[in-house]
This record gives structure tokens, C-alpha cells and sequence, in this order.
């Protein structure tokens, strides 16, 4: 097991495991780091640690461990399969989970300690059918639509809802331990929306108290908020993409700013190495010849393992030494670099991205190459390309 200090000094990049074409290591000393850094800046409230999409990409049990180690009080995730996965595992903390469909496993989530979500009517009547079923209190956080449009009860419904919880709390069959709210636009500092919709949870909540609900938590503060809005925190602050050491987006700031360093390092070992005349095409459709005699080199990774299609072309890639750009189409399986006049062997590494301290580029960097956000670069990782967690004891 590797052992380094807390955060991890910067240090040469490695070479890929033997016999992987392609890895993902997951550096937990550095998830450790990001979940003390987000607890300093959200002091007063408690941190969930948001773990759905299989930790955002990162292997979801070995970085709940590691947050839980960090001092995570909380645990968040999307799917009631994630959260049951957890309590599989072993994770015995407050852990939450809030996208559900009719017919859920409610029951299977009741009884295994899980706080679920009910943003209307239809859910809080299956979340009470089963904590009858089962003989046992739901833990329920009610969610309010603030202004975000996608889940969470619409204010028009909010007191009707909130009646039904008191009447739920008054059987015993439920508890409403939490209400909770998300934000639009967080990630653009100044945006209207975002007191507009802070405006508007604190009337829900007012609303919620006249119905005499009196939760655990409230919370509505994500990533961005938690990191540049104090006023957002309440009770909790929700943090996903921080705590694998990425920013929301470059207008809350890089990751240095506030301490945190990604925790994702994405290596591959070259495959082919061969010399081409010019005029030699590359990939599908010959998007790229090479413009004169050249070295190619064969990068095992493309699309099936999550390396963006639109990436042909732009991707970034440290090879040699220096960056390169995918040359031509990223197939499903592979890509290809042009070294130009520098050289390189089958075996050698090629880094995707990682935290940038050799050089690498970033996920970030990623993202800014395809137009896209850095959450999107480490959750399409594919299943194939196997996770190396390094540093798991605390």
C-alpha cells in the first residue's frame, strides 16, 4: 500500500500498472485532503459527500470510505441501488438518497437506515405505505423546486405536502429529518437566480415550520455554493465534484484556489509505435494525414472506455515528454498521436490527465479541448478501465 503524507507532495508521474493498457488510480490521500479543505470553508454546517455515479467515476465504496475517514457526516446519492450498495459494503453513517421512481425499494431503504427524498405526494404515500409494511419511521427530507425546474415539489404544492409529512410524523410511520432545495446557477457567481432562489427556500421553510415540521438539516447549497456563498450553508452543504478535486466551473475559480486537488489520474501504456511517409492518413475518414515523415504512436484507449468521439483532433495527451493532440478520429477502442520528430517505445506511458504536477494535462483541460465540464471528462471513464486506489489507509 502507498503511504504519503496528507496532501501528497507533488511527485514524477508513475507508469501504469503491469498488464493494464489503460488505469484510472485514485489518489484517496488527496480525496481525504479535499473533504478537510470543503469542511474549513462550510465551518457551522455539516458535509455530505456526495458519492452517486459511482463517486462521479472514482469507484463509490473506496472514496466513501475515504470521506467518511475525512470527516464526512453525511453520504449522498442518486440512485436507491447506490445507497443499499453502501450498506452493502458496510457504511453505517447518515446517508442520503433522493432520485426515485414509483415502486421503489422504499422498504429495502427504510430498514436500511437511508434518509430518502419526497418531492410530492405520490412518494411520501409509498414512503408511509412501507414504513407501515415494515413496522419501522422513515427518515424523509421533503424537497422544494426553487427555481431549478427539474426535481423537487412545486411551491403551489409545498403546503399541502408539507401538511401530509406532519400528519405521517403525528401516525409515527415517517420523520422528516431534512428539507432541502438545489440551485441553478451556483456556478456563475452573481447570477439573480441564486438569491432569488435562497429568497425562496427561506420562505419554504417558514412555510414548512408553520406546518410544525422541525428538521435535522436544511440545506440547498452545492459545490459552488459551498465554496463561494457562506449564506447557503444552513445546516449542510451538499459537495460532489470538490470533493474529487475538481472546480464547479472557471468561474467559482481553479482548484488550487481553495485547496483541492484532483484526485483522478488517467494513464495509458502506448500499444504501437511505427514511422510513416508523409501524406499518410489516420483514422477513420483520413480527418489527418501527416504532413511529413513522422512517428505515430497508438494510444489503447477511445470511446468505449469513455474518451470523447468529438476528442479527435483536440484531445490532449502527455507523450514523450510533451503534449500532443489526438491525431484523427477517436475510434472506439483507440487513438493515435503524431510525435513528429520525437520518439517513443511500445510500453511507454501516455497520461490523459491527472493533477497536472508532470506536466499532464488536467480534466479541465479535457473539458475545455471538447466543450464540455470536467465532471462529464471523469464519469464517462468506462466500466473496462479498471480503478487502482492508492493511499486507502488514513
Amino acid at each position: 500500500m502507498d503511504v504519503v503524507s496528507e496532501p501528497p507532495a507533488p511527485r514524477a508521474a508513475a507508469q501504469p500498472r503491469p498488464g493494464h493498457r489503460v488505469s484510472a488510480e485514485i489518489d484517496l490521500a488527496a480525496l481525504r485532503g479535499n473533504v478537510r479543505a470543503l469542511r474549513e470553508r462550510a465551518a457551522g454546517a455539516e458535509l455530505m459527500a456526495v458519492v452517486k455515479a459511482d463517486a462521479y467515476g472514482h469507484g463509490m465504496v473506496p472514496c466513501a470510505r475515504a470521506a467518511r475517514q475525512a470527516g464526512a457526516g453525511w453520504l449522498g446519492t442518486a440512485t436507491p441501488e447506490e445507497a443499499l450498495a453502501l450498506r452493502a459494503a458496510g457504511d453505517r453513517g447518515r446517508l442520503l438518497c433522493w432520485l426515485w421512481t414509483p415502486g421503489g425499494p422504499w422498504r429495502e431503504a427504510i430498514e436500511a437506515d437511508v434518509d430518502v427524498s419526497a418531492s410530492a405526494p405520490w412518494a411520501l404515500r409509498e414512503i408511509t405505505e412501507a414504513a407501515r409494511a415494515c413496522g419501522r419511521t422513515a427518515r424523509v427530507h421533503l424537497k422544494i423546486d426553487t427555481g431549478l425546474g427539474r426535481n423537487g415539489c412545486a411551491p403551489a404544492d409545498w403546503e399541502a405536502l408539507t401538511a401530509a409529512a406532519r400528519e405521517a410524523e403525528a401516525e409515527g410511520t415517517v420523520r422528516v429529518t431534512g428539507l432541502w432545495s438545489h440551485f441553478a446557477c451556483a456556478d456563475e457567481p452573481g447570477h439573480p437566480s441564486v438569491a432569488a432562489q435562497l429568497a425562496a427556500f427561506r420562505d419554504a421553510l417558514a412555510a414548512a415550520a408553520r406546518a410544525g415540521l422541525d428538521p435535522e438539516v436544511r440545506h440547498i447549497a452545492n459545490s459552488p455554493a459551498t465554496l463561494t456563498l457562506p449564506e447557503a450553508h444552513f445546516d449542510l452543504v451538499r459537495t460532489g465534484v470538490s470533493v474529487y478535486g475538481l472546480s464547479p466551473s472557471p468561474e467559482v475559480g481553479v482548484p488550487e484556489d481553495f485547496g483541492l486537488r484532483p484526485v483522478m489520474t488517467l494513464r495509458a501504456r502506448l500499444a504501437l509505435v511505427k514511422h510513416v511517409p508523409a501524406g499518410h492518413g489516420v483514422s477513420y475518414g483520413h480527418h489527418y494525414t501527416t504532413p511529413g515523415d513522422t512517428t505515430l504512436a497508438l494510444v489503447p484507449a477511445g470511446y468505449a472506455d469513455g474518451i470523447p468521439r468529438h476528442a479527435s483532433g483536440t484531445g490532449p495527451v502527455l507523450v514523450a515528454g510533451k503534449w500532443r493532440t489526438a491525431a484523427g478520429r477517436v475510434a472506439m477502442d483507440q487513438f493515435v498521436v503524431d510525435l513528429g520528430g520525437d520518439t517513443a517505445a511500445e510500453g511507454d506511458e501516455a497520461v490523459l490527465f491527472g493533477p497536472g504536477d508532470a506536466g499532464e494535462p488536467t480534466a479541465e483541460d479535457w473539458a475545455r479541448a471538447v466543450g464540455t465540464i470536467g465532471y462529464e471528462i471523469v464519469t464517462r471513464v468506462g466500466a473496462r478501465v479498471p480503478r487502482v486506489h492508492l493511499n486507502a489507509d488514513a
